[in-house]
């Protein structure tokens, strides 16, 4: 299967259709393999993506937005490990949003999100997102309380508008040379209980347990409808979700790998040129070098 029918089958072009429920957690397209194939296979992607990314960081014209949603241990932090393993440091970031601050609360949902935007010829990571706000505090309403909307804002339509403030940030990104990657993780029920029996058995995965992730597995179908309207509401032309499957990590990196590879390839990022007055200044220059 060709890369381009490969990502096809996991883009979400037709958001008002879309339904959760209809996409296999386990799916690998055939890729059938161990762990040190499907690393072999991810690391031909990862040697073009090192190449790439420099050439962005050198043209300094486009910035590119990597947004990774998921429920707990969908491998979130693992993707990022593996997948930026060989991009240079100096040309990506990553930032993790946790629950907002005070100073945070005081400002709009998006405020210190725009914060952290990538600047031109880099990659910027969002290990979750703006997207919390039609999640999270969906799902527990009582953090829209925190917030302190106006009554008449914070009532019916809320989400919608929320939906609506989302679509209307990605276009303005992608208007002004940010291209936004969005990844949803999409984990099975029975796999993250296998992924939390394995942090709480094995002494040096303990510190990645929170005892709050079981209370949520509790509303893992509240989690879900809320995943499913926002992919419906937000998945656009200009920005649209991939929905990954999560349960093999292994397949889920090649296909977030792929999906960044192609986008590079498409800003077709290159080397700045070299004026005629630079040439013979580097001429001059390693003239006098070989001269030593």
């Amino acid at each position: 299967m060709k890369t381009s029918e490969l990502l096809a089958r996991f883009r979400i072009d037709r958001p008002a259709r879309f339904r959760l429920a209809g996409r296999a957690c386990d799916e690998t397209c055939g890729f059938d393999m161990g762990k040190d194939e499907a690393k072999a296979a991810l690391e031909d992607d990862l040697e073009r993506l090192s190449h790439l990314q420099e050439r962005l960081y050198a043209h300094d014209r486009w910035a590119v937005l990597v947004i990774l949603q998921g429920m707990d241990a969908s491998g979130k932090d693992s993707a990022i490990k593996h997948v930026m393993s060989g991009i240079n440091p100096q040309g990506c970031e990553v930032t993790s949003f946790k629950a907002p601050s005070a100073e945070e609360l005081d400002h709009d949902f998006m405020w210190r999100h725009a914060m952290r935007l990538p600047t031109r010829g880099r990659i910027g990571i969002f290990n979750r997102s703006y997207y919390e706000e039609v999640l999270v505090v969906r799902v527990h309403p009582e953090l829209l309380d925190r917030q302190r909307l106006p009554d008449s804002l914070a009532k019916a339509g809320v989400w919608r508008r929320r939906y609506s403030d989302i679509c209307g940030f990605e276009r303005h990104l992608v208007n002004n040379g940010t291209r936004v990657l969005k990844f949803f993780l999409h984990l099975s029920r029975e796999e993250q209980s296998q992924r939390f029996l394995e942090r709480l058995d094995d002494p040096e995965k303990h510190w990645k347990f929170n005892p709050g992730d079981i209370a949520e597995r509790k509303l893992w179908n509240k989690y879900m409808a809320a995943y499913q309207d926002m992919i419906r509401h937000t998945s656009t032309p200009e920005a649209p979700w991939y929905v990954v499957p999560a349960d093999d990590k292994w397949f889920c990196r090649m296909i977030i790998a792929a999906a960044l590879v192609r986008t590079l390839e498409q800003l077709r990022p290159h080397y700045p040129p070299v004026d005629k007055s630079m040439l013979r200044e580097m001429r001059k220059a390693r003239k006098a070098l070989l001269a030593e």
